[in-house]
């Protein structure tokens, strides 16, 4: 496992997550700018781990989840496993081929969304995924069922993969009445009126793909991450997360000096898979904890030291 050790940092908090900072916010429209605001106040990075829901155990996804945020999580993301999904490199298709078998679709991921929110009324939660089950749940559970039933579960966000901003405005105004942020996807082929499109209608974050092609694929180049979010934040005043490439403390400390979140998803796949069940918890809280301590390192995120704020 490759999680670096001990990094000790002037300004190292206590650790933990911005959820319990959040917790006593009670509305969920704003969970995820509520938990960014408290991160920035106290000039940490948010941590945004992602698995595929319903790997590698069908039932394990709530409980992972926990340990996600015990270790340090800001943000979950949550995979909906899809049986196309383009711009998931092989081994996140794996294990969304790995959940579809095991019966995982749209209504199990808000089950255990659900489920989650018994014990965790602060922590967001992003589903991401692509258009067709999202498309299909209305279809099978009525116009705006998905919206519905997604509010109700506790969903906080929603990354649609193949959704380009100038064909979802409706859908983004019709989330956002429910309290749903839609996040985009930005990418190193971006332009600026791409970028001006997404922030008319993107809230929550952006979610910068710092890598060509798709996740888990080639080598990160943090440099060139570090010059591409000044130009990102010209356009867009919401936070800047970057994801694809990013495996280890070391990678993650290079990505968090720029951007407001790291995104880590292919690496924790990678660790569970095969595990046996009573290790898959533990094995992520472990890996984690130790890219939540690299981040903390960082000097605290100020206006002069932050890329292009």
């Amino acid at each position: 496992m490759s999680t670096a050790g001990p990094l000790q940092g002037a300004n190292a908090p206590s650790g933990g997550s911005a959820a319990h900072e959040v917790a006593s916010v009670g509305a969920r429209a704003g969970r995820i700018a509520a938990t960014f605001d408290a991160l920035k106040k106290d000039g940490r990075r948010a941590l945004i781990p992602y698995v595929t829901a319903g790997f590698p155990f069908a039932d394990i996804t709530p409980e992972l989840m926990h340990g996600m945020v015990e270790a340090g999580a800001d943000v979950i993301e949550l995979g909906v496993p899809f049986s196309d999904p383009m711009a998931d490199g092989p081994v996140i298709q794996k294990a969304g081929e790995a959940a579809l078998a095991l019966g995982v679709g749209m209504k199990q991921v808000l089950a255990m969304v659900a489920a989650f929110r018994q014990k965790d009324a602060a922590t967001p939660v992003v589903l991401m995924g692509y258009a067709n089950p999202v498309e299909r749940y209305d279809l099978v559970h009525g116009k705006k069922a998905f919206i519905r039933d997604a509010s109700a579960a506790g969903v906080d966000g929603l990354l649609v993969v193949d959704y380009p901003p100038e064909e979802c405005e409706a859908f983004a105004a019709d989330l956002k009445a429910a309290g749903i942020d839609l996040i985009f996807l930005l990418a190193p082929t971006s332009t600026s009126e791409r970028m001006a499109q997404v922030a008319r209608i993107a809230s929550g974050y952006v979610y910068y793909v710092s890598l060509k092609g798709v996740t888990g694929a080639g080598h990160l180049d943090t440099e060139a991450v570090g010059q591409m979010i000044p130009r990102i934040r010209e356009h867009v005043s919401i936070p800047v997360g970057v994801g694809f490439g990013i495996r280890d403390a070391r990678t993650a400390q290079a990505v968090g000096s720029a951007a407001d979140a790291v995104v880590i998803g292919t690496r924790i796949i990678q660790l569970i898979d095969g595990q046996p069940r009573e290790k898959v918890v533990p094995a992520v809280r472990e890996f984690l904890a130790g890219i939540r301590e690299a981040l903390d390192a960082l000097p605290a995120a100020t206006p002069k030291n932050a890329a292009g704020r």
